[in-house]
């Protein structure tokens, strides 16, 4: 079993309030067609990604959705 690092100085309340706050606790699900499930295995074989789908997954949903975040903020002129 892995020991956690002590950070010095951190207050052990913030980091339990701050890992509490990343915890995935709201589930979203996605049906795929069968062309859009080969593209996915394709690209997993083709790079030799070797994380978990869902990791995979969530990292490109979540990339795209800041890049236009990112693109279409609110400017005030």
């Amino acid at each position: 079993m892995a020991r956690r690092k002590k950070i010095p100085g951190v207050d052990p309340a913030y980091l339990e309030k701050q890992r509490a706050s990343l915890m995935r606790r709201n589930r979203q699900v996605i049906c795929l067609n069968d062309k859009e499930v080969e593209a996915i295995d394709e690209y997993i074989r083709r790079f030799n990604i070797k994380t978990p789908r869902a990791a995979l997954l969530r990292e490109a949903i979540m990339e795209k959705i800041l890049s236009e975040l990112e693109e279409n903020h609110p400017t005030l002129f």
